[in-house]
């Protein structure tokens, strides 16, 4: 698995092409992500599975092939 980082920039640099910008809703938990290398990790209080949990359910807008895979590849990561 690749860091929960490279990921998060994958998402913001898909997202930012699209021409609409992050959603505000999904943005705090897609900065927090920035921080993460692994699920075992924590951004402050935040386990990474919550952050990701958080993320998913506030990334509804983000749409299109990429969004699909790296939706999948997060949701591997939660044993979903």
């Amino acid at each position: 698995m690749r860091p929960i980082s490279e990921i998060a920039r994958d998402i913001k640099n898909d997202w930012s092409k699209l021409g609409k910008g992050v959603s505000p809703y999904a943005k705090p938990y897609l900065d927090a992500m920035h921080a993460l290398n692994s699920i075992n990790d924590n951004y402050y209080q935040d386990s990474a599975d919550s952050v990701i949990r958080y993320f998913l359910a506030n990334a509804s807008t983000w749409r299109g092939e990429k969004a699909k895979e790296i939706k999948k590849e997060l949701k591997s990561l939660l044993q979903y």
